[in-house]
């Protein structure tokens, strides 16, 4: 089964962490790799930029598109990063999961394929 895990958490919080604490970050975050490598596999990962630095693009059909700075919705929590892995079910994404940072908040959703849309 195909899972994204979405990593969210409080802006500034990576920045204000000392060594010692991104350093149990790093740590966790091997942990869940080495378990995903161990019950599948990641098919990709990233860190993603502050909010601050996002392009938000409004699609409305009577005004056209609206291009935006920014995040679309203020947020206290917001998304960092994700996982796209692959393992047996839900308990093993659950799993893997709880062995990232206890400061993240974390959604895992089902990868679904899209009747009719074969992508490239």
């Amino acid at each position: 089964m195909r899972y994204v895990v979405l990593i969210a958490y409080e802006p500034g919080h990576w920045e204000a962490a000392d060594e010692s604490v991104r350093q149990e970050y790093f740590d966790a975050h091997h942990a869940f790799e080495a378990y995903v490598e161990q019950h599948g596999w990641r098919l990709a990962s990233a860190a993603l930029s502050d909010a601050d630095l996002a392009t938000t693009i409004r699609r409305d059909g009577a005004t056209g598109d609206v291009v935006t700075d920014g995040p679309f919705v203020e947020l206290t929590e917001q998304i960092g990063g994700y996982y796209d892995v692959e393992l047996p079910d839900l308990d093993a994404a659950i799993a893997a999961a709880k062995l990232l940072p206890r400061a993240y908040t974390l959604e895992i959703r089902p990868v679904v394929g899209v009747e009719g849309y074969e992508g490239r």
